[in-house]
């Protein structure tokens, strides 16, 4: 019988996220001068830097080619932040690879066609509420959040609380149910 994925949270070490539709909402603001603008959440910010913080991996892989979202993730301490990827699995093995890491291990959040296979790959593939419909049927978990909208601390804080890890400010752990 297969794992649910509240069961699998306890085996994760490692998150890697596709950026459009799910550390942003998918939406594009293009300027005057041709530049494409987006927006990310806070939380999404804060919940990366704790995972950081305690020991886990992130790692992020996307098509897109902007140099400032990959500022920003640097600016978190995010150092394996990989643009311009057509075939995100050519990236996820070098990863897996250089950390010696198991799928099992692994949590991977995408929301369009080229996360499919990742997501199959991951020990947890999941995506945000609103990706595309092959997504959700290859995915385990579905967040309640949509991408841009904290989708990632949603399961950033699921993995940290089944492993005893997130803290409140007065340094005790919060368990989740």
């Amino acid at each position: 019988m297969a794992k649910s994925y509240k069961e699998l949270l306890h085996d994760i070490t490692t998150f890697i996220f596709d950026v459009d539709g799910v550390l942003t909402d998918g939406r594009l603001l293009i300027s005057e001068s041709g530049e494409l603008l987006r927006t990310m959440n806070a939380k999404d910010g804060y919940a990366m830097k704790t995972a950081l913080q305690n020991g886990y991996h992130i790692c992020i892989i996307t098509g897109g080619t902007n140099e400032g979202v990959k500022g920003r993730l640097e600016g978190l301490g995010i150092t394996d932040v990989f643009l311009n990827a057509s075939d995100k699995m050519i990236q996820i093995n070098d990863y897996v690879k250089k950390h010696q890491l198991k799928a099992e291990n692994i949590v991977y959040m995408g929301d369009d066609m080229p996360d499919v296979p990742a997501v199959q790959f991951a020990g947890l593939g999941c995506c945000p509420q609103d990706a595309i419909p092959e997504i959700k049927a290859v995915s385990q978990y579905i967040s309640h959040k949509k991408g841009g909208d904290a989708c990632v601390r949603d399961i950033i804080e699921q993995v940290m609380k089944a492993q005893g890890k997130w803290k409140v400010i007065d340094g005790s752990s919060v368990q989740s149910s």
